[in-house]
């Protein structure tokens, strides 16, 4: 077989944009995923519904939806609120630094309101909005809008009276959540919202108004702090431990495999960096359990490479070349790669959906890393190993770790 030096350049070009990417944007990828709670620390508390009122999952869901909207006006990213049946609600506020605040707006019962156009009087209050008065529904050209029935019809045609042709600004506490305007005289109690630019939004905005329409009292069971530092030295820790064992891999690896194994070492790099970049688009929240997933799924990658390796090894102790090695070797290793992984895969899925959420986080982790290790240890792997051995360079089945004694002679 003749040199083929542009091979070998395309692999060391290769190499090299994957080396410099992964150096130069790591940082930014990972101060830009989400950290849980227990990386970050923050403020976790249990809510209950005071007795004597009634609760049901709808109820819950949609005082939990209140409770998100509030949590807005905290700028916490990704608040973690979790309805818990029969009559409790927990919330998870990672990185928040005034926890009186997050208490104090938590505690507080959401309060809706229909105010004047200077959104300054109070010409309504929620708790004359019927129960589940505000659903989604469509008008005659099929646009999405918000319906309403008022307890008391003869106050609010009044009001629309008054307002006839003004804004009439609808308020969850302090926050404005729509101004519709009146555009006539509303004698029967019911009203329609328009002006939603999806079924979505409409349907946010009706369980908002459903929300804040609820007298759902709510009582403060158990709350806790996670202090910063404690997330922080946890995930050093977790970080220093992955770190030492990727290093023992790539040491095992090379020392091992040699060729093979400096190709494998290149495709973890890469296995590494997308499954963070990953999260990064997903809008993941890395938790502990998630970076156990991650780690874990580094060992499912060095399995794939571990199999496909030996596989071509084998192929050369049979005899062939390195080249006929090469390609057979790899297409052996795909099904068993293929039903390690499948199955790994349907665990998951089964975690994801009887689990609880730290479970759940565990599991999409877990399956974004199988994923990602399909693309890198047997795609990148594939192309990196054929760019070397079609390089004419390496021919002997020393490099792949194979001594002369142990091929036969067929």
């Amino acid at each position: 077989m003749r040199v083929r030096k542009g091979k070998l350049a395309l692999f060391f070009l290769l190499v090299a944009v994957i080396l410099v990417v992964v150096s130069t944007t790591t940082t930014a990828v990972w101060s830009r995923i989400t950290k849980g709670l227990d990386i970050q620390g923050g403020f976790e508390v249990l809510y209950e519904a005071e007795q004597g009122q009634k609760v049901n999952t709808t109820i819950l869901a949609q005082t939990a939806q209140a409770l998100q909207s509030r949590i807005d006006v905290l700028g916490v990213s990704e608040p973690d609120i979790t309805v818990e049946p029969p009559n409790r609600i927990r919330v998870q506020l990672a990185g928040v630094k005034d926890q009186a605040k997050a208490r104090e707006l938590l505690g507080k019962q959401a309060k809706l309101t229909f105010r004047d156009p200077s959104g300054k009087q109070v010409l309504l209050e929620g708790t004359e909005l019927k129960e589940n008065g505000a659903k989604l529904d469509y008008d005659e050209a099929g646009r999405p809008v918000v319906s309403l029935q008022l307890k008391d019809a003869t106050k609010f045609a009044e009001i629309t009276r008054k307002y006839l042709g003004q804004p009439l600004p609808i308020y969850l506490d302090d926050q404005e959540l729509s101004a519709p305007v009146v555009q006539q005289v509303i004698p029967n109690g019911q009203a329609v919202i328009t002006g939603q630019s999806s079924a979505e939004e409409a349907k946010q905005l009706a369980a908002l108004l459903n929300a804040g329409a609820i007298p759902l009292k709510l009582k403060e069971v158990q709350s806790y702090a996670v202090d910063a530092s404690l997330g922080t030295d946890s995930l050093k820790d977790s970080m220093e431990a992955g770190l030492y064992a990727v290093l023992a891999i790539f040491l095992f690896m090379i020392g091992y495999y040699r060729l093979p194994g400096v190709v494998a070492v290149v495709t973890l790099i890469a296995y590494s960096y997308l499954v963070l970049l990953t999260f990064m688009l997903l809008d993941v929240t890395l938790t502990l359990p998630g970076i156990a997933a991650f780690i874990l799924g580094i060992g499912m990658a060095v399995d794939a490479n571990v199999i496909m390796n030996e596989r071509i090894r084998e192929e050369l102790r049979n005899g062939k070349s390195v080249a006929a090695a090469n390609r057979s070797g790899s297409k052996r290793s795909f099904l068993t790669i293929f039903d390690a992984n499948i199955t790994t895969i349907i665990a998951a899925a089964v975690l994801f959906a009887y689990g609880t959420a730290g479970v759940k986080g565990f599991a999409v982790s877990l399956i974004v890393g199988i994923l990602v290790s399909f693309l890198t240890a047997v795609a990148l792997s594939r192309l990196l190993m054929n760019l070397l051995v079609r390089s004419g360079i390496f021919r002997t089945p020393r490099w792949f770790s194979v001594r002369e004694d142990e091929i036969s002679d067929l």
